[in-house]
């Protein structure tokens, strides 16, 4: 079954239980936390030589739900939590954090969600352009997985093709 259509299914009982709506949680902080977010990431990435993962988007977006449910799969977590520090920027409803957006060239007319990958120090090394994940429903969640594997740090004595070294 898909992550869409379990999505729908809980959905479905959610209503049929007499609740307006499912209680999905809210992945995204509040747009003012972005700044401080990336700062805290950016210090912990220098201590732990961890790449920061930047996922733009928003708690109303439901393809920003399933990435969220595929970055922390089982087949994914381990690779999310060794490698990466994941940063959540809130984009409001297209008109928060616009400026973040820019910073780390994030087209956000192609939609949500959108990520960037930087390196412990900052660094910008991909940026989605095209809006590649922006139908996250739609996708296998070994494309997550996929992503993930290429663009973690490579560490001394891996292979950049290894998925748990």
């Amino acid at each position: 079954m898909k992550v869409t259509q379990l999505l729908a299914l809980v959905a479905g009982f959610a209503l049929a239980a007499g609740t307006a709506r499912p209680s999905i949680r809210d992945i995204y902080p509040d747009p003012a936390q972005a700044k401080a977010d990336i700062a805290k990431a950016l210090k912990q990435a220098a201590t732990t030589h961890k790449r920061i993962l930047l996922d733009f988007g928003g708690n109303w977006c439901g393809d920003c739900h399933v990435l969220d449910i595929y970055l922390h799969n089982a087949q994914n977590r381990p690779i999310l939590e060794s490698n990466f520090i994941l940063v959540d920027v809130n984009v409001g409803e297209y008109d928060a954090n616009l400026d973040i957006a820019r910073q780390y060239e994030i087209p956000l007319e192609k939609g949500v969600p959108a990520l960037a990958v930087l390196t412990e120090k900052g660094k910008l090394l991909y940026s989605q352009k095209y809006g590649q994940f922006e139908k996250m429903g739609r996708m296998d969640p070994g494309m997550v997985t996929q992503f993930l594997v290429q663009w973690k740090p490579v560490k001394p004595g891996c292979s950049a093709v290894m998925v748990t070294c």
